[in-house]
């Protein structure tokens, strides 16, 4: 039996075309995920996820971002509506129950939908300069609090049957850049970064599954994080983390060179998994053959990942809103 392909990736629209369909059996990339684009209707969105495991197979993990706030994929009336992490925090009398029942009612909102992996928790630390692309999708600005925060928003997923995605590692907060257009940077030493930026992914390291970062860390190395082997070994050895880790997405603007080219220095810097977004169906085809199977050591992280994915706990839905409602000094998706 062959092994999936080291790849993650999405489809163009609503429905799989009859030429993704056969390139999805021919690839068997290892799961996929989704967009604002795929999402119409409840019965569409079930057909689609379910030609993405036919078409594989098998039940490949399928993940989106529902993060909350303008990071949203699925909206009302198919899901619930809700603030920014940042904002949702600072109007929540009891931020980690808060962020737990979120986190609780997000997951069962996907599982309707057959989507059984969220990006999320982002545990990144905001600085006073942090762009605004990833300030008010952190949780705050202490390293202590965002790893309560980051373990709430995770457990709440993995209780409702979702597998969470810890992001951006080793810490992306640093970034006054705007990683989907520019290569951010910063020079801060080894003992701060380990201090604040690393330190809520040390204290989450048992998760799954994470994402890397799009940053370079220049007192490190010269590479960003997703295409640097000594990134790789700071997360696996000084993290502490042996999760399945995917790339963010290998389209944005901050990392150059074609897009095979940094799917083979990603996997070769020690990566498991490439993401790959919004391009054309010939794109797709070269990146996954750059890509190739998944290593045995990926195979290993993705099987203990995948066995995290369990039934969703029982939840009295009416009890939980009522619950998240008295909590908030505001409405969970006020504006």
């Amino acid at each position: 039996m062959t092994r999936p392909c080291a790849a993650i990736l999405d489809a163009e629209g609503l429905r799989l075309t009859a030429d993704e369909k056969a390139f999805f059996r021919e690839a068997d990339p290892f799961g996929f995920i989704l967009f604002g684009r795929n999402v119409d209707s409840p019965d569409q969105l079930r057909g689609l996820t379910s030609d993405m495991r036919e078409a594989v197979g098998r039940e490949a993990p399928i993940l989106i971002d529902q993060e909350g706030g303008r990071v949203q994929r699925i909206w009302p009336p198919m899901a619930r509506k809700w603030l920014p992490p940042l904002d949702f925090v600072d109007a929540a009398d009891d931020p980690v129950r808060a962020m737990y029942l979120r986190s609780r009612l997000i997951a069962q909102d996907l599982k309707t939908y057959g989507i059984d992996t969220n990006c999320a928790p982002n545990l990144d630390v905001a600085r006073a300069d942090t762009h605004p692309f990833l300030r008010n999708r952190c949780y705050g600005d202490d390293p202590d609090t965002i790893a309560r925060l980051g373990r709430a928003v995770a457990q709440g997923l993995l209780d409702g049957g979702v597998l969470p995605v810890a992001k951006h590692m080793p810490g992306h907060g640093l970034a006054i850049a705007d990683s989907h257009h520019d290569l951010p940077r910063t020079d801060l030493s080894r003992d701060e970064l380990n201090a604040i930026d690393f330190a809520p992914f040390r204290a989450l390291n048992d998760l799954p599954m994470g994402m890397t970062a799009h940053i370079v860390f220049d007192r490190i190395t010269s590479d960003p994080a997703t295409l640097s082997a000594k990134m790789m070994g700071l997360i696996r050895e000084d993290i502490g983390f042996d999760g399945l880790l995917m790339t963010d997405d290998i389209t944005m603007k901050a990392l150059s060179g074609t897009h095979p080219d940094i799917t083979r220095r990603a996997l070769a810097a020690g990566c498991d998994l490439v993401l790959y977004c919004n391009q054309p169906l010939p794109d797709r085809i070269a990146v996954a053959e750059a890509a190739g199977e998944m290593s045995d050591a990926a195979m290993t992280r993705a099987d203990r990942a995948l066995a995290a994915r369990q039934a969703p706990k029982p939840l009295d839905i009416a009890a939980t809103e009522a619950e998240l409602d008295a909590l908030m000094r505001r409405g969970p998706g006020d504006d």
